[in-house]
């Protein structure tokens, strides 16, 4: 098992902009076969240091990892990310 992590902050941080775009995220399930298993957080702390949201996906393989990256969902899911992401995002890809 693959398992994808992806922490975002967005340029607008407000309440309604957060919740639009874990919306987005969390639009997915369901409709990308290879997607094992997805999780969308919200930070609550909003600290400084904080994260605005994390993605929490799952797969098979790497291989699945990469039909997952060029679905014609996920590519416009990226595409509204990068208007939306100030920039700054983390990325951690582990096997369990």
């Amino acid at each position: 098992m693959l398992t994808h992590v992806v922490m975002f902050k967005l340029k607008d941080r407000s309440p309604e902009a957060v919740q639009a775009t874990a919306g987005v995220l969390k639009n997915m399930e369901g409709k990308i076969e290879v997607l094992r298993s997805i999780e969308v957080g919200i930070d609550v702390l909003r600290s400084d240091r904080s994260y605005d949201i994390v993605l929490i996906t799952k797969f098979d393989s790497k291989d699945d990892l990469s039909v997952y990256d060029n679905h014609p969902l996920h590519v416009e899911v990226k595409a509204y990310l990068k208007q939306a992401v100030d920039g700054t995002s983390v990325c951690v890809d582990f096997e369990s």
